[in-house]
């Protein structure tokens, strides 16, 4: 996207809610040269204009309807709970703009394959804000991992949890989308594809609240390579956050919190390298530059947050929950 005259025009952001997620988002955008945070869009029109004050927004929209119909945004990031974004995502669609969504996708895979189906149809950039993929130093482990550096890989590590407020809904109300994976667990699941691709075996056990989610649970996850995936996720207990991929002749190993590293270490060849590759951030600027690349490039998808792995780690979650007896979603 450029003037007449060469220069470059800014990527025009719509941020749909206010939340946290929302509020850590528009930090790391104004961070990214060649973006701007063009409008927002609440259910609350004092929220939306709170908001769009404290970020710099130049226009606050009353109703998440308002935002999508507004002609001077190119993409909107969807920062609604999961259980909205079937909802909010094809209302974005209908409106013909690019998104952003973040995760998890949605609920449920036929959800999530109606989501890309539609994108696809429309022909509209899609992709879930898996922020994580593109972090610089993530990308260095995948690369690390598939160059053959660390021999022949045998085993993937990795668990995130944390003790969630009770007193935060979204983290225990069924009807808000609460579940331990789709919230935390969605990361090491994630990590694990990334590293050794799709399982062609499941095993998940885990604990449900009065309410039937998932607080706390983990799997084992077997490949045709002969590797093996452990990880575990928990809203209930202090995880040490750690991750790990393990070779024939190297290992890396990431420290808290795996999922935004700024280091890691690699040890080969009998030595220990530590390996930091520069954040900007939060860390989610990397997913804006991404996403901005592509609109520019005039892509409806983008290889580092893809929409077929999305898919089909959507798919595992449906394994892992329907495993651990969790109601249809």
């Amino acid at each position: 996207m450029t003037t007449d005259s060469g220069t470059r025009t800014p990527i025009r952001w719509g941020v749909l809610a206010t939340g946290r997620i929302a509020e850590s988002f528009a930090s790391d955008l104004a961070l990214v040269d060649g973006n701007e945070l063009a409008a927002v869009g609440s259910r609350s029109p004092e929220a939306a204009r709170t908001f769009a004050e404290r970020f710099g927004g130049s226009r606050a929209h009353g109703s998440y309807e308002e935002l999508a119909a507004d002609p001077d945004v190119d993409v909107i990031y969807v920062a609604t709970p999961h259980s909205r974004h079937l909802e909010d995502v094809m209302m974005c669609f209908e409106a013909g703009k690019a998104v952003l969504c973040e995760k998890a996708l949605t609920m449920n895979l036929a959800d999530a394959e109606k989501l890309v189906a539609e994108a696809r149809s429309r022909g509209l950039f899609f992709a879930e804000a898996m922020w994580m993929r593109a972090n610089p130093n993530i990308r260095r482990i995948a690369e690390l991992s598939a160059d053959g550096t660390l021999g022949t890989i045998g085993q993937v590590r990795a668990q995130l949890g944390f003790v969630g407020p009770a007193a935060t809904a979204r983290l225990w109300d069924p009807m808000l989308g609460a579940s331990g994976l789709l919230d935390v667990g969605i990361y090491p699941l994630t990590f694990a594809h990334l590293i050794l691709g799709e399982p062609v075996s499941i095993t998940a056990g885990g604990t449900l609240s009065d309410q039937g989610i998932d607080v706390n649970g983990g799997a084992t996850m077997t490949y045709a390579s002969g590797a093996v995936a452990s990880i575990a996720w928990t809203q209930v207990a202090h995880s040490d956050n750690r991750a790990s991929v393990a070779g024939d002749v190297g290992l890396i190993e990431v420290p808290a919190r795996f999922h935004h590293p700024t280091m890691f270490t690699h040890w080969h060849d009998d030595q220990l390298d530590t390996i930091s590759e520069p954040v900007t951030g939060r860390g989610y600027a990397h997913e804006i530059e991404e996403v901005a690349a592509c609109l520019r490039a005039g892509k409806t998808e983008s290889a580092l947050l893809p929409l077929d792995d999305t898919v089909a780690i959507m798919g595992q979650i449906e394994t892992i929950l329907d495993q651990l007896g969790v109601a249809a979603r």
